[in-house]
C-alpha cells in the first residue's frame, strides 16, 4: 500500500539528500533513501518500524556504491537486541584509495551492548530524531528538562552498530535540544516531531501529505 507522507531533506554538511515516505497513525513506518558524496558516493536504502509507543521494534539498511554492497539488520526480540550483518565487495579498498580509514564490520560484535536502547538512529538522517521526540512526547513536555538516552547508532557507510548517549531536553515552541560526545544543536520541529532544520547536517525542503 502507497505510503501517505512524503518528506524531502537537503543536507547541508555535504553533496547529498534524504527522501523518506512514512505512515505515522499508530507509531511509525517509514521507507527512506539517503544519498550523499561523503566520505565516498554511495546510496543508503532504509526501512524502520516502531511500535505504537515509538519505541523501536525493527530496522533493515542497505548501502551501496561502486565495487561494494552492505546490509544490516536490527530486530527486538524479547527485549534483547538482534543484529545481523551482510557485505559483498570491498567497502575498505574503495575507502582507502579515497584517503579515509577502513571500515568497522556491519551489524554489532556485543549487541548485549544494545541493551537498555529504545530508539535506533543513523547516521546522516534527520528522520531518526524524530523516533525518541515522539516516544517521550518531548513537543508538549516541560521546557529545559533533559532526557539521557542510550540508543543503538548505526555508523555510515560502515553500518557498523555501536550504542550511543544522547541527550534530548525540549525547548519549547517547537524546538528541541539534540546533544551528544561530538555536538549539540537546536532542532526545529513541525508538530508531527518532524525535523525541519538540524544546523550542521539537513533542512527539510518539501513535505507533503
Amino acid at each position: 500500500m502507497p505510503l501517505p507522507i512524503a518528506v524531502f531533506w537537503e543536507r547541508s554538511d555535504a553533496p547529498g539528500a534524504e527522501h523518506a515516505l512514512l505512515e505515522a497513525r499508530d507509531g511509525l513506518y517509514a521507507q527512506g533513501t539517503l544519498l550523499t558524496a561523503a566520505p565516498i558516493p554511495f546510496a543508503c536504502h532504509y526501512e524502520v518500524r516502531t511500535g505504537p509507543d515509538w519505541a523501536t521494534a525493527r530496522l533493515d539498511v542497505r548501502a551501496e556504491g561502486a565495487g561494494w554492497a552492505r546490509g544490516m539488520r536490527l530486530e527486538l526480540a524479547a527485549g534483547r537486541w538482534r543484529v545481523t550483518g551482510s557485505e559483498q565487495g570491498d567497502l575498505d579498498d574503495a575507502l582507502t584509495r579515497s584517503g579515509h580509514a577502513r571500515a568497522g564490520l556491519p551489524g554489532c560484535a556485543d549487541p548485549d551492548l544494545l541493551y537498555g536502547a529504545f530508539d535506533v538512529g543513523l547516521g546522516g538522517s534527520a528522520l531518526f530524531a524524530t523516533l525518541p521526540i515522539r516516544r517521550l512526547g518531548l513537543l508538549g513536555s516541560e521546557a529545559g528538562v533533559s532526557h539521557r538516552l542510550s540508543v543503538a547508532w548505526v555508523l555510515l557507510p560502515s553500518l557498523e552498530v555501536v550504542q550511543a548517549d544522547q541527550i534530548y531536553t525540549p525547548l519549547g515552541d517547537g524546538r528541541v535540544r539534540f546533544a551528544d560526545e561530538t555536538a549539540s544543536v537546536d532542532l526545529d520541529c513541525d508538530a508531527d516531531g518532524l525535523v525541519m532544520d538540524r544546523p550542521g547536517l539537513a533542512r527539510r525542503v518539501i513535505a507533503s501529505a
